[in-house]
């Protein structure tokens, strides 16, 4: 038997099978599997990490001194040493010189009480006159005030323990035992513990000079130990200061932040990672796997009712630990695809797997 007449029976066989199929195979929609969640507006920043040093602002910096010249006879704290409130820190004793000027401050005082004790009674009995009475008053004014001058100073015979101001850190000893220390002299500076409170410089940040633009004054900055010891300690601040120029030697922006230490373990002189947070809004949060970019610029897609496939364009805000912050047209009532988004075109109908937002 001839093959051709066999080739065109089957040809023929196959057409109409296709003929029967291809109705039914057209009425079927194509669908796309995908995976969506919710989607909300709420408060994301930008999030910038530095490094830097904790340090001791000028402003924040107490100097321990004594207004008389003395020796030190006992120190009895170290350089980085906490202490609390009324924590001893040196024993001292006055120099002979201070010790004698008081003495003579309490005599002078004395004698001037008694001459004035005597004018008065002279001048009752008539043998003082009134301008000898106005002399020992003045004379017994001018010695008390002598007197007190020298009590305000803090002079006293023998020794005598200086204490912490307040809860703090030591940051630098600068007597040793066995000094003599001149009047207003530094015999140790002291960090309090709430030198950050306020809003004085006392952390000292290096940024890449293209993050420093967006970094503002009043940025919200938390500080995070480098020390496996500390663990996840952290204490929160703001900047305080931006530089306007490259730190010639770091090649990085230098920042300056104000972080309260209340409670925290971080000391003058640890090294620190900073999470600086810039640009904070209140923007569409959205995962960063749901945001696609063509040439038209970038979109996300979003599930109708009709479970139909919606792009929306967005503008790309802010990013932070695997999210953006976009604002643009999205509708807080539809999912939003979060996988799947690549084989989506607008219109085309999709399947939302199990575990998303229905």
């Amino acid at each position: 038997m001839p093959r051709r007449p066999l080739l065109l029976r089957a040809a023929a066989l196959l057409a109409a099978v296709a003929t029967t199929l291809s109705p039914a195979l057209a009425d079927e929609p194509v669908s796309v599997a995908v995976v969506v969640a919710p989607v909300a507006r709420k408060p994301i920043a930008q999030q910038i990490e530095a490094y830097g040093v904790v340090s001791a602002a000028a402003a924040n910096i107490t100097t321990l001194s004594l207004p008389y010249t003395a020796r030190v006879m006992r120190v009895l704290a170290q350089p980085g040493q906490s202490v609390a409130r009324g924590a001893p820190l040196f024993v001292v004793e006055a120099d002979a010189g201070a010790v004698i000027a008081l003495s003579q401050a309490q005599s002078e005082a004395t004698f001037a009480r008694g001459e004035l004790d005597r004018t008065e009674a002279l001048y009752r009995d008539g043998l003082a006159t009134q301008s000898q009475l106005a002399t020992a008053r003045k004379a017994l004014d001018d010695a008390r005030a002598a007197l007190a001058a020298q009590t305000r100073s803090g002079v006293t015979q023998g020794s005598k323990t200086l204490v912490a101001p307040s809860a703090g850190v030591v940051s630098q000893i600068s007597a040793a035992q066995g000094d003599q220390v001149q009047a207003g002299a530094a015999l140790a500076q002291f960090v309090p513990a709430n030198a950050g409170a306020g809003r004085a410089a006392n952390v000292s940040l290096g940024v890449e000079p293209a993050d420093a633009l967006t970094i503002h004054a009043g940025d919200r900055v938390v500080l995070h130990a480098l020390s496996a010891s500390i663990g996840n300690a952290g204490a929160a601040g703001q900047i305080v200061l931006v530089g306007a120029a490259i730190d010639a030697q770091s090649q990085l922006v230098n920042v300056g932040a104000s972080v309260p230490f209340t409670g925290a373990p971080f000391m003058p002189g640890m090294h620190v990672r900073a999470d600086i947070e810039t640009r904070p809004g209140n923007w569409w949060n959205v995962p960063r796997a749901a945001v696609l970019q063509d040439s038209k610029g970038h979109y996300v897609f979003q599930v109708t009712p009709a479970g139909k496939a919606h792009r929306v364009a967005v503008q790309m805000e802010v990013e932070r630990d695997g999210w953006y912050g976009v604002d643009g047209a999205l509708d807080a009532s539809r999912p939003l695809v979060v996988s799947g988004n690549y084989e989506l075109e607008e219109g085309m109908a999709v399947r939302m797997t199990k575990g998303g937002a229905q």
